[in-house]
């Protein structure tokens, strides 16, 4: 797989070591805020979109790069579609669900301009890392390259899998072919349907046939990635057979096209994720066993580079450690884009257990605090 703001930080956060940026110290040890008595959410979508950056959430289509030839194949369609006069509007332009559903009605993390940095914890920051840290809520510095094996850590799917409520319950669904590692599906026993060559269920009905057909048949144009639109077609089989408790589900292809420097498709790709994004809502909401009892989260794995660098990440990519999220569901107050609230990856699993009523940190002291969204 090709896994490969500084400027707008306070001048005080851009010399911090790694665990700790503008008084954020390691996330383990941060401030906590009390996890909630009882929670409204039954269900946890997880939405993860590789390689997205912070600058196209907050900000909409970048103009030095929508006009480069060299990304683009065609400015001037590229210019209509995506750019407007303020980044507000751009950003709007781009992601309409995020930005007319999510931040109405629940929060975002991440905008660095606003002293609300998001970023990671592990050094490294290109895939692997990312998600197991996501996943986990702490960095473990053995994992240290894309083709790690089986993660050795338990991931917040894997405990709540153990746990009678939610066993059986908890399903990925993704397009890389590393999750079946990364969630040690063989071990953790959550079903992962990730890749070519398992990207549908064998469940053995038309549709689900129809979907391993079109797996085993497209041309690959990357070969450990699949394509986002048949992975989600397989999640939306997955939601109508009844949504899981814990639903993961991971898109590729804007971390691929932004690799392959098609700045175009890397837009065109972050866009169709945001209509999958309102599919699901609309999904879950149209459901009356599920309307107004799920929590959405959507997040990255990594950043990316400034300038020339955006097409990249890793260890010596400035920038590549500075990531978003965002929250929507009946345990989260709508407040918009968070300021002056720094967050950090490793947050993400306690928020999930949270959210359910669990608190991961006490199976894992390792782990992070939840994320500051409830109630």
């Amino acid at each position: 797989m090709m896994k490969r703001l500084f400027s707008l930080l306070p001048a005080s956060c851009r010399l911090l070591p790694v665990l700790a940026v503008c008084g954020v110290t390691h996330a383990g040890a941060q401030s906590t805020q009390p996890l909630p008595a009882t929670t409204r959410t039954e269900h946890v979508v997880l939405v993860i979109t590789d390689g997205l950056r912070w600058q196209e959430l907050f900000r909409g289509a970048d103009s030095t790069l929508l006009r480069t030839r060299q990304y683009v194949n065609d400015t001037t369609a590229l210019k209509r579609d995506f750019w407007r006069d303020t980044p507000e509007a751009r950003r709007e332009a781009l992601l309409p669900f995020l930005w007319g559903t999510v931040a109405r009605q629940g929060q975002l993390f991440g905008d660095s301009a606003s002293g609300s940095v998001a970023r990671i914890g592990n050094r490294f920051r290109f895939s692997y890392p990312g998600y197991s840290e996501t996943f986990t809520g702490f960095v473990d510095p053995r994992i240290d390259s894309n083709g790690y094996p089986p993660n050795p850590n338990t991931t917040v799917f894997e405990w709540l899998n153990r746990d009678s409520a939610f066993n059986g319950r908890v399903v990925a669904h993704a397009t890389w072919n590393a999750f079946r590692r990364i969630i040690n599906t063989e071990r953790s026993g959550v079903p992962v349907y990730d890749g070519w060559d398992r990207g549908a269920p064998p469940r053995g009905d038309s549709v689900s046939t129809l979907l391993q057909a079109l797996y085993r048949t497209h041309t690959q144009l990357w070969p450990d990635v699949a394509l986002d639109a048949p992975m989600h077609q397989a999640t939306l089989v997955t939601i109508a057979r009844g949504l899981p408790k814990v639903l993961f589900v991971g898109y590729g292809e804007t971390d691929e096209y932004a690799h392959s420097g098609r700045y175009d498709m890397y837009l065109r790709s972050a866009q169709q994720v945001d209509r999958f994004l309102a599919e699901l809502w609309a999904t879950v909401q149209r459901d009356p066993r599920t309307r107004d009892k799920v929590t959405l989260l959507v997040t990255t794995d990594h950043g990316r580079g400034w300038g020339a660098e955006w097409t990249d990440h890793g260890e010596k990519v400035d920038g590549a450690q500075y990531i978003w999220s965002a929250v929507m569901g009946p345990d989260t107050p709508a407040l918009g884009v968070r300021r002056d609230t720094p967050t950090h990856q490793a947050q993400m699993a306690a928020t999930i257990a949270a959210l359910l009523g669990r608190d991961w940190r006490k199976a894992e002291p390792r782990a992070a605090a939840a994320l500051p969204v409830f109630r």
